[in-house]
């Protein structure tokens, strides 16, 4: 008999080149989020003082509050919030268990974009997606901080790429499931949530199969779970009574609605307190003559009322000499950013052009080129491509006329939400571009892949001189552009090619600028790439001598009598914020702005009665809005401790703090 055969040896399969490239981009992306994160220490120290509250107690987790014994939430809703305090949970509370996630989804998301539009352009437009929203500026900025958009960002991903397999299957599965997520990414960071909505609606009513009233009923159902889930922990908190729950921070009437339609919704758009142009100053607040320290990164305290500061009337502050808007370093002074003035032209302006209008020109005729290519020559409506169009395609186009149209607070990190929508008409817009480019000598559409090129070049160009940042890249970039143009124009077999390597040219820029954020600390609360961004500073994101004072304060507190369970009370959150993160049971009367009439004067005082509080911090951030009727009652009932008192002989920084013993003070506290 035959000796029997050893089998061969399995071998497996070889990847395709495109499984390699995606897995470089995805490495890519891992090494721009990732690299010098744990410089940026608790990033955003307002969320990271929440999480570390929120481990205290299921109460505290479940409501998001912002201070350890319950007094007022975060004004986010708790999905990114409640992924942090798991990993803090898993891992321990320390920065990294905190920024890890925010990198990871950074990464996901990318991946995620990849297999969306593979699936209806091929892998060009998915690897060139892909490699565009990962070198994206403000994208990374965000996933390396421990911010909420991450996670919106990547859900609304998701739930586009749900949308498309929807759309070609027409199964209620795919459609309830993308219904599910864009829900979840409402609770991540609310009504931003909807953006992605109107192009997926448009999409599946459109394009999906079955008769035209199966598509309305499916879409009809599909809105209602998406709003069951969207608002279900908002139901639970409006039910639970205001007396067994934190004040809900951010809003003016302790409701979550408040918040979403008002201060975190239409407000963002309309115009509101807080934005631009209408930052208040408040009541009990004070305008100084002089500057504030180079580094200070707290407004000044209320004055003594036995030694007053000299002032001016609001009305004549701008007379007073103004500080450099950069430090000797060369970063700007004030981390508190917006968008320029309302209009088309707003994403390339200054304060939002640099985080993300790098390729916006490109996106925008790539957008054209593939309208173009996919509603020509008399494409059906179950076309993939003609789905993937006005799902990604309209989530590109709502989120810029939002961005570009709102009147409220848009600082300059919200554009990280465009990423993926201008990254996913870049990917198609490759691929649209290097079939138009081989049409006939006539056809006016060969002219958009050269002009996409050559816009897209100027405007970084303008870019790169504004921010004076490797100027010698723009000679490149023009070189570059006009030989790509004139290949395009007359080599039409290497059409493909030109357009690759044109791709890869212009994505130069926008990787440099997006590694900026490894040079210096991000600004925990308004993160943005660039050498001249404003950067943070600090473990717990305040400068040394800051940290230095409020470790002195805590020990004074601590070896005078503290009461609980409010050791000490400040104004605004991100003043109690460092005290928290000590481990310190501190909280904030008037919520993140320091404005939020949270407590009310009688309230405190019946604090103060029960011995629940005695120590109270006026000034920190947002000291010059005034406060509310708490912190006023402080100051004309409670009474001050000179600095010398806990900051030694002479006072180390008088300009930030001031502390008031409010023991013994009830009864003037609550007649105030």
């Amino acid at each position: 008999m035959p000796a029997p055969r050893t089998p061969a040896c399995t071998r497996l399969p070889r990847p395709a080149p495109r499984h390699l490239a995606l897995l470089a981009i995805l490495a890519l992306s891992a090494v721009l989020n990732v690299v010098r994160l744990s410089q940026n220490a608790y990033g955003n120290i307002f969320y990271s003082a929440g999480v570390r509250s929120m481990l205290r107690s299921w109460h505290n987790f479940l409501f998001v509050s912002f201070d350890p014994a319950g007094l007022i939430t975060i004004d986010k809703p708790p999905l990114a919030l409640w992924v942090q305090a798991a990993s803090a949970k898993l891992f321990g509370f320390a920065p990294l268990p905190l920024l890890l996630p925010e990198a990871i989804m950074g990464v996901l998301a990318v991946l995620v974009l990849y297999l969306a539009l593979t699936r209806s352009f091929g892998a060009l437009a998915g690897l060139s997606g892909a490699l565009a929203l990962a070198v994206f500026p403000s994208f990374v900025a965000v996933s390396r901080v421990n911010g909420v958009d991450p996670l919106l960002i990547l859900l609304m991903t998701l739930a586009a790429d749900a949308a498309l397999r929807a759309c070609a299957s027409g199964r209620w599965r795919a459609l309830l499931w993308c219904a599910v997520l864009v829900g979840l990414a409402f609770n991540a960071k609310t009504l931003a949530a909807y953006l992605v909505v109107p192009g997926i609606v448009v999409a599946y009513a459109l394009c999906a199969p079955g008769a035209a009233s199966r598509r309305l009923a499916q879409l009809a159902v599909a809105g209602v779970l998406m709003l069951v889930i969207s608002f279900a922990w908002i139901a639970f908190v409006e039910a639970t009574p205001a007396s067994e729950r934190p004040y809900v921070g951010g809003s003016t009437n302790n409701t979550e609605l408040g918040l979403t339609f008002d201060y975190n919704g239409l407000g963002r758009v309309e115009g509101e307190v807080g934005g631009p142009g209408q930052i208040p100053v408040g009541s009990g607040a004070i305008v100084h003559t002089q500057p504030p320290a180079p580094r200070a990164r707290r407004a000044p305290a209320p004055p003594s009322r036995a030694h007053p500061a000299p002032t001016r009337p609001a009305t004549q502050a701008h007379t007073a000499p103004q500080p450099s808007r950069f430090l000797p370093d060369g970063r700007e002074r004030d981390p508190i950013a917006f968008g320029g003035p309302v209009g088309p032209l707003r994403l390339f302006g200054t304060g939002l052009g640099d985080q993300g209008a790098w390729m916006l020109p490109f996106a925008l005729l790539g957008l054209l080129a593939t309208a173009l290519v996919t509603l020509g020559a008399g494409r059906d409506r179950r076309d993939p491509r003609l789905a993937a169009l006005l799902v990604l395609g309209g989530w590109f186009l709502v989120e810029a006329a939002v961005l570009s149209l709102s009147k409220g607070i848009v600082h300059p990190y919200y554009v990280a939400a465009l990423g993926p929508g201008l990254a996913a008409m870049c990917g198609t817009g490759v691929v649209s571009f290097a079939k138009l480019a081989r049409g006939p000598l006539r056809d006016w559409r060969r002219v958009l892949a050269p002009l996409a090129i050559a816009a897209t070049v100027a405007a970084q160009a303008v870019l790169l001189r504004r921010e004076q940042y490797l100027l010698w890249l723009v000679p490149v970039l023009i070189a570059g552009a006009a030989v790509a143009a004139c290949a395009l124009l007359s080599l039409r077999r290497v059409a493909r090619g030109v357009l690759a390597a044109a791709f890869a040219l212009v994505l130069v820029a926008p990787t440099a600028y997006a590694t900026t954020t490894w040079l210096a600390p991000v600004e925990g609360t308004f993160p943005a790439a660039g050498p001249k961004a404003a950067t943070g500073s600090g473990l717990l994101g305040i400068g040394p001598v800051d940290e230095a004072r409020d470790r002195l304060l805590q020990r004074y507190i601590e070896t005078h009598e503290p009461t609980q369970p409010y050791e000490l009370l400040a104004v605004a959150s991100n003043t109690a914020s460092p005290f928290i993160l000590m481990g310190h049971d501190a909280a904030a009367l008037a919520g993140y702005s320091g404005t939020d009439p949270a407590v009310s004067a009688r309230e405190l005082a019946r604090m103060v009665a029960e011995r629940h509080a005695r120590y109270v911090i006026l000034g920190g951030e947002f000291a010059t809005r005034g406060g509310n009727a708490a912190t006023l009652a402080v100051l004309r009932g409670c009474r001050e401790l000179p600095p010398t008192s806990w900051q030694g002989s002479p006072p180390m920084y008088l300009d930030g703090l001031t502390l008031f013993d409010c023991a013994g003070r009830a009864r003037e506290l609550a007649a105030s």
